[in-house]
């Protein structure tokens, strides 16, 4: 198998829209020729069989022949340089293409419940064949090779599209499975299964169909960062001198290897203006360079005296007394004849227990417990990065 995908990729980045579209290909290619063969041969041994189910499995693999050729035009045109019309590229074709391919795998599995239902109320007899036996058969060992085979690709090119076509393929493995153990079933116990089993597989297929589409939606729609990237980006960009500190990092997915990046850096307010904008461009071409991403990067400049570090320190222990999960940024404070005031955001996770409102009752409650010459100014985010499980 990691000959095969070595093959496809012919010595090619993985994220490099040539690589892409290479690999695009072949799993589409492969996937119409095996597609339409088990097409022809369960559609003979439905006929034999005279088994809603099993025809109704070879239709599924008719339409997952058309959902290769799907597959293959996304990647082509995900392979498409950025133009006046489309900037950023084409490459959110690849996540359409999922998309499409999991709204055919939906429709599959509606259409094989709609007649497992109607053959459940109305049965007919099953004839048992060899041959369709050992059809199903062959059709299940040719379904796990291509799950693997797709599995592998898209984790090598972390592919929304083909993580589908590899979970449809699971499936359609699965389903074939069931087809056969019932048409086994029916040979030597005489059960009325067919519907039944026409009706499990539909399921199967359904549930497939959602988690194929919500894995090919939330891209389009916008998820969260994935944590272990943005923990290489802290650690590129925290690597560099001068740089004290990152916040508000904000990334924008336009399709695999497309992607645009935000971030703010803290730098020294009293150092050299021309070295800090130096440092920060080196820093944005090398993020370029790692992970494929245009990067813009705002300085923040901050004082770090001891009055403002320690009072820093204080209102960090104040947030984590409200959540663990509380961190601020962007902190400065002026002084002033009469008050002082004292700036900066804090980060609230979604969903959290206290409303936007509260968080900042609670953190202004606790600065005017340090002093009454405190004034605060507390900017609210939510964080763009992925959060890890039960933490």
């Amino acid at each position: 198998m990691n000959f095969l995908i070595n093959f496809c990729l012919h010595g090619r980045d993985p994220q490099s829209p040539e690589g892409r579209q290479r690999c695009g290909a072949w799993s589409g290619g492969i996937g119409i020729a095996l597609n339409l063969a088990l097409f022809l041969g369960k559609l003979m041994a439905g006929i034999i069989t005279a088994s809603i189910a099993v025809t109704a499995d070879a239709f599924n693999n008719l339409t997952d022949a058309a959902s290769s050729v799907v597959t293959l035009v996304g990647f082509r045109l995900a392979s498409q340089e950025a133009d006046e019309e489309h900037p950023f590229g084409h490459g959110r074709m690849e996540y359409l293409a999922g998309l499409v391919v999991a709204m055919l795998i939906l429709l599959v599995g509606v259409e094989l419940a709609q007649s497992s239902v109607q053959k459940i109320f109305h049965p007919e007899p099953v004839v048992f064949s060899v041959l369709s036996a050992a059809i199903l058969a062959v059709s299940v060992a040719v379904k796990l090779w291509m799950f693997w085979f797709n599995r592998g690709l898209s984790r090598r090119i972390q592919s929304a599209a083909l993580a589908a076509t590899a979970a449809d393929s699971l499936s359609d493995a699965a389903g074939t499975g069931i087809l056969l153990l019932g048409l086994l079933a029916g040979r030597f116990y005489s059960l009325p299964l067919d519907g039944w089993l026409g009706l499990a597989v539909a399921l199967f297929i359904l549930r497939t169909g959602w988690g194929a589409a919500k894995d090919t939606v939330d891209p389009l729609l916008g998820r969260p960062m994935d944590r272990e990237l943005a923990a290489d980006i802290d650690r590129i960009v925290l690597g560099h001198d001068y740089i004290l500190g990152i916040h508000d990092l904000v990334y924008h997915d336009y399709g695999p290897g497309r992607a645009m990046m935000s971030l703010h850096a803290e730098v020294p307010a009293d150092g050299n203006f021309l070295e800090l904008h130096d440092i920060i461009d080196h820093i944005e071409r090398e993020l370029k360079a790692r992970h494929h991403v245009e990067t813009c990067i705002h300085m923040d400049p901050v004082m770090r005296d001891e009055r403002t570090e320690a009072l820093r320190m204080q209102l960090t222990a104040i947030a984590k007394g409200i959540d663990p999960s509380l961190t601020i940024h962007d902190f400065r404070i002026t002084a002033g004849p009469i008050h002082t005031n004292v700036l900066f955001d804090v980060v609230v996770p979604y969903g959290f227990r206290l409303s936007d409102g509260q968080v900042r009752a609670s953190l202004s409650q606790g600065i005017k417990g340090l002093s009454d010459r405190y004034f605060p100014v507390i900017q609210v985010d939510h964080s763009y990065v992925e959060e890890q499980k039960g933490e």
